[in-house]
């Protein structure tokens, strides 16, 4: 195994840092790690996908209480 795959941030461990900059803290060690080791394009791709998750599930909720307050 080369250095680069070993040194290469898991895909768990990008989730973790997304989750943590939606909330605004993180480990410095983290945030070191993420930019020594990590690539722009892995947290790009997951920070879109997790938005895009966030807004369904926030239309998810306002549709059934639009739904139960009409019904």
């Amino acid at each position: 195994m080369s250095e680069a795959n070993r040194n290469k941030l898991s895909l768990i461990q990008v989730f973790g840092s997304v989750l943590a900059s939606f909330f605004g803290v993180q480990k410095n060690e983290t945030r070191e790690r993420d930019f020594t080791h990590g690539r722009a394009r892995d947290f790009i791709i997951v920070g879109i996908v997790l938005t895009s998750a966030f807004i369904l599930v926030v239309l998810g909720i306002v549709q059934l209480v639009m739904y139960l307050a009409v019904g």
